[in-house]
Parts: C-alpha cells; sequence; structure tokens
C-alpha cells in the first residue's frame, strides 16, 4: 500500500485588512473639537445636542481606517467600532492640567 501525502490547502498570504472611509470635521465653536463620519455630510446621525454644542462643522479630510493604522490622539479601533455601531465618533480636545498645581521639586 502507498502513502500519499495528503494535500491541504497551502494557507494564502494576509488578506489586507478591512478598511474604513471616514470623513472627518472640525468644529468652529469648540476648539480642538472633531467629528468623525461613517458618511460624508450625515450630520443626521448625530444627536441634536451635540450639533448645536458643536455648531458649525468644517470639512478637514477623508481618511482611510483599517485596524493596524494609527492615529495622533484616538485608538483607531474605538473610532471604527464608534463610525460602525453610532455612524459617528467624537474627538474632544486633550485635557489640560493647570501647570500652577504640578510640584516643581521645591519646598517653597
Amino acid at each position: 500500500m502507498l502513502w500519499r501525502k495528503s494535500r491541504r490547502a497551502i494557507p494564502q498570504a494576509r488578506t489586507p485588512p478591512e478598511t474604513m472611509q471616514a470623513y472627518v470635521y472640525k468644529s468652529l465653536r469648540k476648539a480642538d473639537t472633531y467629528v468623525y463620519l461613517a458618511q460624508r455630510d450625515d450630520f443626521a446621525r448625530l444627536p441634536e445636542p451635540v450639533r448645536s454644542q458643536l455648531g458649525t462643522l468644517h470639512f478637514v479630510l477623508e481618511l482611510a481606517l483599517t485596524p493596524d493604522r494609527k492615529l495622533a490622539r484616538e485608538d483607531v479601533a474605538v473610532v471604527r467600532e464608534n463610525l460602525s455601531m453610532r455612524g459617528f465618533h467624537l474627538q474632544f480636545p486633550p485635557t489640560v492640567e493647570d501647570p500652577m498645581l504640578e510640584d516643581w521639586g521645591t519646598d517653597a
């Protein structure tokens, strides 16, 4: 009896990650506040209280979000999840602490 080598499927090269488009707008009323939308100009996705607080939104850029993409201030996984679940993601400015409250290493 002859034994044949089994012919298993050779794994394919890793498929490229799923790409998700995002459209980024900046609030003209709230400094350093950005809105990511899953669809361009789909402001109806934003709850009315959010829309009124942000005021006019100015289009900044369109970008392709992949799981391995790096964003400066946001976790791409959280942004992608919010876009798929809600249709939008809000990016608020980083919190700024009062420099006068820092310990400067002096005893005075």
